[in-house]
């Protein structure tokens, strides 16, 4: 007769460890963490630094501390920084309203309804996945090309509200698919229709799969470059990503100083949006890979 044992969490079995081979673990922890660390605390020791001590004097504990780097750089792009902000925050809570609407109401359809095609469609929708963003750019730019889009931030939002990223579609398929089909039953035997059903019973139960996607959306699109580099062209629409390479100038002088005060700055609400929604993120993550 086999016996099945519980199954340990990591943490306890680093716990667990006694001795030298604790020490080590540890010690072998801490190098990997900061082998990761260095790359951000060279920026921010970079921040404060002139602009010839930084590539002089790679270590991290400055000569001395330049802290004008970040005056200059919050005015010294031609615009104040704050814009850069502001339009990442328009085009990122745009974005995160569009994935977090239009990919729940889509996968809602998949995962309850039955239509003729339906895995066909989603077959295709998860194809999409494997499509790279090259091909379909020259597309989509003639698309907003020819409705006067180029230099708004209406190709960068507008296409979030139609569910074009199936990533969020199936994660939420997955999750809807775990919740019993009794409480859709229960609640038509009480009159409510479809739409009622998805805000009242289904929508409220995948909190953590809407965390998610609010999360990694937010992260993604305020990091996004390249979409952002190829519709926006004028300086005063331009985003964080793009405001950041205003510092750097193959012609003159770049304000390296200023671009790393800038880039620890900006850094801040992806930093600040993960740290508060960590353990949503991972409970979203969990729970969006079962099946009821």
């Amino acid at each position: 007769m086999s016996v099945i044992t519980p199954a340990v969490s990591p943490l306890k079995r680093l716990r667990a460890l006694t001795g030298p081979r604790r020490i080590l673990t540890h010690t072998l922890l801490i190098g990997v963490a900061l082998v990761m660390l260095y790359p951000l605390l060279w920026m921010l020791s970079s921040s404060v630094k002139p602009d010839t001590e930084i590539f002089t004097h790679p270590g991290l504990i400055p000569n001395k501390l330049h802290t004008q780097n970040y005056s200059e750089g919050w005015n010294g792009s031609g615009n104040s920084f704050s814009l850069y902000i502001t339009n990442s925050l328009i085009v990122t809570i745009g974005a995160v309203i569009g994935n977090v609407v239009s990919c729940s109401l889509a996968a809602y359809a998949f995962a309850r309804f039955e239509f003729r095609g339906k895995k066909i469609w989603f077959g295709l929708m998860l194809g999409t996945l494997m499509l790279p963003m090259q091909a379909t750019l020259i597309p989509q730019y003639t698309l907003f090309y020819n409705l006067t889009w180029i230099n708004t931030f209406l190709p960068l939002i507008v296409p979030k509200f139609l569910a074009v990223d199936a990533f969020f579609i199936f994660l939420m398929v997955q999750f809807i698919r775990s919740i019993p089909r009794e409480l859709d039953q229960a609640a038509m035997m009480d009159g409510a229709n479809p739409f009622q059903i998805y805000w009242k019973i289904i929508l409220p139960l995948m909190r953590p799969a809407l965390v998610t996607t609010t999360i990694f959306t937010f992260i993604w699109t305020y990091d996004d470059f390249f979409s952002q580099l190829v519709y926006l062209q004028q300086n005063d629409r331009f985003t964080v990503p793009l405001g950041l390479t205003l510092f750097l100038d193959k012609t003159s002088g770049s304000s390296y100083g200023a671009m790393f005060a800038m880039s620890t700055l900006a850094l801040l609400p992806t930093l600040i949006c993960f740290l508060i929604f960590q353990k949503r993120l991972v409970e979203g993550l969990a729970t969006s890979g079962m099946k009821g």
